[in-house]
């Protein structure tokens, strides 16, 4: 589709709205807006951010069907209020209430309402535009008529995320029109010489459309095509809307430090909310009068919700802690078969399987996980062939890996979807720590992200370098609402594997690479592993040992070393977040010393996690007979040489080191 600037003419599509009623809507909007700043001046709240000037595109919502979902941004209160949510409730988020739709966990401005599938907003910018691809994809799969409209201000249209979006949506033909609310600004910094659609970056073929927006029945014609155009399967639009920002940033911000004075009197004069009442008064359709009792009308009703709405309940620190996690699922036995050998790889790839089998809800996606490559470790064999419709290979950009199960979660599908390594988190780091983590966190329960994130991590397999061969369970477990889980045996991999397909939130998967291809005995009834339950490994009176994943191989090795000195207890903690701090703590009563391998750098860590929790507690220091001792790999690389790799890596003898210090105190 070749770009197209949408003019003014009276087409059908652009009459068919109420324009009295949209312009009441508008008014309100403005009114919210301009109340939130007197109420800032006045330092009651502590923040506001405005939309005056884009509410012409509240006219958007008039065109949305109840299943249709909204991503909007933080200058979209006129299109929030369209969707239907009121004024009252935006005025109990300004204060922060706890009946807010994010519990005052939210700054003004972060639209969310599960009801009217109203998208929580994150602050940073384009982040809702992969999600909102997350949602239109399920809709796409389950054959759905309904659409996604995901907004983002011209500033954030350069960030990587917002391309990915836009190249997902392509390649996909997906049901989603994005919104570029262009006000040529970004804060203060004027966006000309920035924006890609004045840059001609974006080409033509992708179906974009330009629309001076300023106009809500040039809005409305062009939305009603692209919306139109979605529902009939014919793929995504990218609207670029030209609007005027006739506010400051946010009330942190004062514009007419940075806008001459002329720009500033100029889209004043082009006030859509002026222009669509004088031309309303102009056709007949409206009066001076009526309009003026009809502001006043508004007027009268904000300033109400908005007394109302200060004197409401504060949220309560004592839930603070609340809607972090959903209860974890009750365990079940995965659908493995005992008493025979098996591989980690292919127990996983089993569960797998069985889970595609038994709803419909699971999707798997991931860089080459379709047949015939199966995973570069195998992981999703013969999972594409049987299961063509559920099983997807991802392009390369792991932001739209993770960006869209955020979405296709929220939606009420099951993403199980693969990092080829752990090592590449890094360009994903923003949707897995700022919308998958805090989803359920920031709107008070009301929306959900039933996530597994698995990936292959770790050393001990030379030849891997810096970027396949990173053990970073800490990096995950310092983000508040992520469980994080290391199995080290294949009944243990298939069991927390099948929790967490059962699971209400993100987890993070982490498969230890030098384990995962050894052949192992497997009990003859493969036991259900809930989240936070260790495993010992080896009984023992004298020292307590605990570790996880690869270092398991490390910590029995030790323990058969020293078997005629002392009785070692291995104890493998399998689950990071939550960890079994009561396993550790009865192990500790009983022998009195403590020794913690991990393969993880050592600043920072769960190692040195573990250590001071348990010395930072009466109860547990108590149990101490000689200072505890942590073996890791130092706060450095791994080399591409092997000889890197093993200098920097623990090893038995370091472990045997450590439970004789323990002895000797």
């Amino acid at each position: 589709m070749s770009t197209a600037n949408v003019s003014l003419k009276k087409s059908r599509s652009a009459q068919d709205y109420n324009r009295l009623e949209l312009l009441k809507l508008m008014y309100l909007s403005r009114e919210g807006d301009r109340r939130e700043g007197v109420l800032h001046r006045q330092s009651k709240g502590w923040f506001q951010v405005a939309g005056m000037g884009h509410e012409s595109l509240g006219v958007i919502g008039q065109l949305l069907e109840p299943e249709d979902y909204l991503f909007p941004y933080y200058r979209d209160r006129a299109l929030v209020l369209s969707r239907g949510v009121s004024n009252a409730e935006l005025a109990r988020a300004y204060f922060a209430k706890r009946d807010s739709s994010s519990g005052g966990r939210q700054m003004p401005g972060h639209y969310s309402s599960r009801r009217h599938n109203i998208w929580s907003v994150p602050t940073p910018t384009g982040a809702n535009a992969l999600p909102g691809c997350g949602v239109a994809w399920a809709m796409q799969m389950q054959g759905k008529r309904n659409v996604v409209i995901a907004t983002v201000g011209d500033a954030a249209s350069r960030q990587g995320e917002f391309y990915e979006a836009v190249a997902f949506a392509v390649e996909r033909q997906l049901p989603i029109i994005l919104i570029v609310e262009d006000n040529n600004y970004g804060i203060s910094t004027n966006t000309e010489k920035f924006n890609p659609f004045k840059l001609g970056i974006f080409s033509d073929r992708i179906g974009m459309v330009h629309v001076d927006a300023r106009h809500p029945d040039r809005v409305h014609a062009a939305a009603a095509a692209a919306i139109e155009k979605a529902r009939n399967g014919n793929g995504p639009t990218l609207m670029v809307c030209e609007v005027d920002r006739l506010c400051s940033h946010t009330s942190s911000d004062d514009h007419r430090v940075y806008r001459p004075k002329e720009e500033i009197e100029q889209m004043m004069h082009r006030d859509p909310i002026v222009v669509l009442a004088n031309e309303l008064i102009a056709a007949g359709e409206l009066t001076a009068d009526e309009w003026e009792l009809i502001k006043g009308e508004i007027n009268r009703q904000v300033d109400e919700e908005y007394i109302a709405a200060e004197s409401e309940t504060d949220p309560k620190a004592a839930e603070v802690l609340d809607h972090l996690f959903a209860a974890p699922p009750v365990p079940a036995s995965p659908p493995l078969e005992g008493g025979r050998k098996w591989r980690m790889v292919d127990a996983i790839n089993t569960v797998f399987k069985q889970g595609l089998k038994s709803d419909d809800r699971y999707v798997f996606f991931g860089e080459d996980i379709e047949d015939p490559k199966g995973g570069v470790f195998g992981l999703t064999s013969d999972l594409s062939t049987q299961f063509p419709e559920r099983v997807f290979n991802s392009p390369l950009a792991e932001a739209t890996i993770i960006g869209v199960a955020a979405g296709m979660a929220s939606y009420g599908m099951r993403p199980v979807f693969e990092l080829q390594f752990i090592d590449f988190c890094g360009p994903a780091w923003n949707q897995l720590s700022q919308n998958l983590a805090t989803l359920r966190w920031r709107t008070f329960g009301d929306w959900s992200c039933p996530t597994v994130i698995y990936s292959p991590y770790g050393a001990y397999l030379p030849g891997g370098s810096l970027w396949h061969s990173q053990a970073n369970e800490s990096l995950f477990a310092h983000i508040p609402g992520l469980r994080v889980v290391v199995p080290s045996t294949p009944e243990d991999a298939a069991g927390l594997m099948w929790t967490a397909m059962h699971s209400n939130d993100p987890t993070i998967f982490l498969v230890p690479k030098h384990l995962f291809r050894q052949q192992m005995d497997c009990p003859q009834a493969v036991p259900a592993v809930g989240f936070g339950q260790a495993r010992v490994r080896r009984s023992g009176d004298d020292v307590t040992l605990v570790t996880w994943g690869n270092c398991i191989e490390l910590a029995l090795a030790a323990a058969e070393r020293l078997a005629d000195e002392a009785e070692i207890e291995v104890i493998d903690l399998r689950s990071i977040v939550p960890w079994d701090r009561e396993t550790v703590v009865r192990s500790l009563a009983k022998t009195g010393r403590l020794v913690v391998v991990q393969e993880d750098g050592v600043s920072c860590s769960v190692g040195q996690m573990i250590i001071s929790d348990l010395v930072g507690h009466e109860e547990s220091f108590s149990h101490f007979v000689s200072p505890p001792q942590l073996v890791s790999k130092p706060d450095v690389h791994i080399g591409y040489n092997p000889i890197y790799e093993y200098a920097a890596l623990p090893d038995v003898q370091q472990v045997i080191d450590a439970i004789q210090k323990t002895l000797e105190d």
